[in-house]
């Protein structure tokens, strides 16, 4: 074999070894993400995860009751949603523990920014696919690769590159007032208490009864001792002191109960979400929390 001969097969060799390295480092993120959700598929044996029906890149699993019918994108959905990383089992996002998130089916592709701490709306529409195969009632699971999700900056807690491990649990109504009554009669039962439900679908017990005169109005200006719970019992907010006034259209619609009684009256009252701060929460009161309010009314001036 002649020099030059040996220079072009070395030539041919050096550049055959560059390009495979090349094409090892830069190897797509779609090829790495697919081949470790595949390779976490198998090592937890989730036989059940398909890939979605667009192959897009994520895989779902979705866990129905035998009864309803499927999700349509013009439903409202009441879901909780955990995430966790698939290489750490780390738990990056939970729904919160006294209240649940909701929205239309067709809107189910944003993520939730609070939970982020950004103001940056993520677009994923694994979440609407999962959905649009669920019943009521029904959980998903979703396995989403990272180029999928919050990509190479990540988002909040999340890392870059990630790829997540999704459950979508959704509940069996499709009304938000309808699953707050059945959350605060299955509160009372377990804590042995009755109450009477009012007409505006708020629960009451009366400890003492007032023996005021004035009837109490909207506009009536109320002094008023309060300390407001979560169902869990925490605390959010309270004024014991007898400083707090105010007239029932400056406070949660829930208060408008209080029209029902007199000066004296000590009340406890547990308020559906939609009256008190619905979907959006307030400070520590997450979405769509149910208020336990014990109130006692000290004077009443119209």
């Amino acid at each position: 074999m002649n020099k030059f001969t040996q220079l072009s097969l070395f030539t041919f060799l050096l550049a055959t070894i560059i390009f495979s390295s090349c094409k090892k480092e830069y190897e797509s993120i779609e090829s790495i993400d697919d081949a470790a959700i595949k390779s976490y598929i198998s090592k937890n044996n989730l036989t059940e995860m398909k890939p979605d029906p667009d192959k897009t890149g994520f895989y779902f699993q979705a866990t129905n009751p035998t009864d309803g019918t499927l999700f349509l994108n013009p439903d409202s959905i009441l879901y909780d949603i955990t995430v966790k990383s698939m290489q750490s089992g780390t738990t990056y996002l939970q729904s919160p523990t006294n209240g649940n998130l909701g929205t239309y089916v067709g809107y189910l592709n944003g993520f939730f920014q609070s939970s982020l701490s950004t103001s940056i709306t993520y677009n994923i529409p694994a979440l609407r696919t999962a959905a649009l195969a669920l019943k009521p009632g029904g959980t998903a699971r979703i396995l989403l690769p990272s180029y999928l999700g919050f990509g190479k900056n990540g988002a909040g807690p999340i890392p870059s590159n990630e790829n997540l491990d999704f459950t979508i649990k959704s509940y069996p109504y499709r009304k938000q007032w309808l699953f707050d009554d059945f959350k605060i009669k299955n509160y009372l039962t377990s804590k042995s208490l009755t109450a009477v439900k009012d007409n505006s679908r708020v629960y009451y017990i009366v400890g003492t009864p007032g023996t005021g005169a004035d009837l109490i109005t909207k506009e009536s200006t109320l002094v008023i001792k309060y300390t407001g719970r979560l169902l869990d019992g925490t605390s959010f907010d309270s004024s014991t002191d007898g400083t707090f006034s105010t007239t029932l259209n400056s406070v949660i619609p829930g208060w408008g109960l209080l029209t029902n009684f007199r000066a004296g009256t000590k009340v406890r009252i547990f308020i559906p979400s939609d009256l008190a701060y619905g979907a959006s929460g307030s400070g520590s009161i997450p979405a769509n929390a149910i208020l336990d309010f014990d109130i006692e009314i000290v004077s009443v001036t119209n």
